[in-house]
Order: structure tokens, then C-alpha cells, then sequence
């Protein structure tokens, strides 16, 4: 659940009050960081929460996942959140061969 409430700090998402909302909106994020962490694995990064670079990666895959839920364009020019994450998953799959590094 910490791993939820940071992402919606970085995502800067407040709880409205309206409980069954709140309880979507949850849920939403929590497949979206499931998918990060799956995302990243697939990538040749090693899953660990404790890593602050790891957890960066996942905030920004699930601010741009959630964002940007319509069609992408292909062809444009490389963007910098595509760039900022390829430089954060090249370290994560080549940095560190013990997963408890922070």
C-alpha cells in the first residue's frame, strides 16, 4: 500500500472522499504500477522497491501510462520522458547486480 500512496504523491492525486472513487481510482493505479514493475522486469531491470531509481521508474510509467490512455503517435521526435526512462532502465539492467542498492 506505501508503494500505492507514493505513486499518487508523484502523481499528485488526492483522495476526494467519495469512497467508491477513491476506491476505482486505487485500483486504476494499482494495475498500472503492477504493470510498470512487469514492464520494467521485461526490460532487464530487477524488481526492488527499495531501490529510489527503480521506484522513480515505476512513478513515471504510471504518470505516463495514466496521462496518456489514448492512441500514441509513432514516428515523432524522441520525447523527454522517453529518453529520462531508457537512461533510468539502462542503469537499473546494467548497475547493479545486488537488488538492495538504493
Amino acid at each position: 500500500m506505501a508503494l500505492l500512496d507514493d505513486v499518487k504523491k508523484y502523481m499528485e492525486i488526492d483522495d476526494t472522499g467519495d469512497v467508491d472513487y477513491d476506491v476505482k481510482t486505487d485500483a486504476q493505479i494499482t494495475i498500472l504500477i503492477e504493470a510498470a514493475k512487469i514492464y520494467l522486469t521485461n526490460a532487464g531491470a530487477i524488481p526492488d522497491d527499495t531501490n529510489k531509481l527503480y521506484c522513480l521508474a515505476v512513478y513515471i510509467l504510471v504518470l505516463h501510462w495514466h496521462d496518456n490512455r489514448g492512441v500514441v503517435v509513432i514516428g515523432t521526435i524522441t520525447k523527454e520522458l522517453e529518453f529520462s526512462l531508457k537512461s533510468i532502465i539502462t542503469q537499473l539492467k546494467y548497475c547493479y547486480d545486488d537488488p538492495v542498492v538504493t
